[in-house]
């Protein structure tokens, strides 16, 4: 059985004043892979840690709540099957504005057939990965952060972090990934997403209450360690991006849940994958660990019994997705729902 791996926290704040930078349409792909890193960087936490007073999240009313009557979505499923092992493929949202209603029709029987949930990361382990991303977060070269980013940078990071109502120093002692995670997450909180709502949280939860074994694909360490591998030069560019990206965050995420609640697999790899243009960040964050999953699923197949995968959907998805390297193995991933 191949090794386990996965992560995350996640801060919010009140946002102030209008961003005072634009977005340049060349860099789209790349904001949009941090927003579906944020976004998995908030499955196995949610809070920043040993976060000053200062990174309380400011978290609406609404937040965490049930309405009576939450909508029903149908997000994509497929099915991975030999004579005597069933593995089934759930793409996820990590965090959501509302509950929804996905624990239905083909999900919510293959989710009561399986033996066991395996997740991207474990999610009852918040504490170790908030210990692994304070000591991986911090910078070991003895420099500020922002006496480290180009001028223009500094500029729009300073406008940016004072936009969203925090100091500017706040992130000098850590490496540009952290910073541009908290810049991707903070606005996503404050506009109502919430883990509570998280599809892998609710998966979970469920799995817990069924009585299922649970496993997890990746752990902290390794999943930051991700970022780790990033050159300064392109941490401190995808900062950049990700500040730029600031103004449309909202919406292109609201892009991406929108075709996940509707299944739309091939909408989802334009939003999330195929516009990344940095063949070093795709391949970190996005193939390496497609296809260390890939191997995973060909050697349980050889283990009889039923699983419900659930991952992050942006990893279903595309010429680069699970199923396509399966598919290239020999082995077929079918379209249920």
């Amino acid at each position: 059985m191949p090794p386990a791996r996965a992560t995350e926290p996640a801060p919010g704040l009140r946002r102030r004043a209008a961003p005072l930078w634009k977005i340049r349409p060349r860099h789209q792909g790349i904001a949009r892979t941090w927003l579906r890193i944020a976004a998995a960087c908030l499955a196995g936490a949610a809070t920043l840690p040993a976060a000053p007073a200062w990174a309380s999240p400011a978290q609406p009313e609404t937040a965490g709540k049930v309405p009576a009557r939450t909508p029903v979505v149908h997000p994509a499923l497929w099915k991975v099957s030999d004579e005597d092992t069933t593995i089934w493929l759930f793409g996820t949202i990590h965090v959501l504005p509302e509950p929804v209603n996905w624990d239905t029709g083909a999900v919510a029987k293959a989710l009561a057939a399986s033996d066991t949930l395996v997740t991207e990361v474990p999610m009852d382990d918040n504490r170790a990965a908030q210990v692994t991303m304070a000591r991986l977060s911090q910078r070991d070269d003895g420099k500020n952060l922002r006496d480290t980013l180009p001028p223009k940078v500094r500029t729009a990071y300073e406008e940016a972090m004072t936009s969203l109502g925090l100091p500017v120093g706040a992130f000098d002692a850590n490496d540009g990934w952290f910073a541009a995670l908290m810049l991707s997450l903070i606005p996503l909180q404050a506009s109502g997403f919430d883990l509570a709502n998280g599809i892998d949280k609710q998966i979970t939860e469920a799995a817990i209450a069924q009585g299922k074994a649970r496993e997890a694909l990746e752990t902290p360490e390794y999943q930051l360690g991700q970022f780790e591998t990033l050159s300064p030069k392109t941490q401190a560019a995808y900062l950049a991006e990700v500040i730029e990206a600031l103004p449309t965050m909202k919406s292109d995420i609201g892009d991406m849940v929108e075709a996940w609640k509707n299944g739309k697999a091939e909408k989802l790899a334009e939003i999330l994958n195929e516009q990344e243009s940095d063949p070093a960040i795709r391949e970190a964050l996005l193939t390496t660990r497609n296809a260390n999953w890939t191997k995973w699923i060909e050697q349980r197949l050889a283990t009889p019994g039923t699983v419900f995968m659930a991952v992050g959907a942006g990893h279903l998805a595309g010429k680069d997705s699970v199923q396509a390297l399966l598919a290239r193995d020999g082995v077929k991933a079918v379209r249920v729902q």
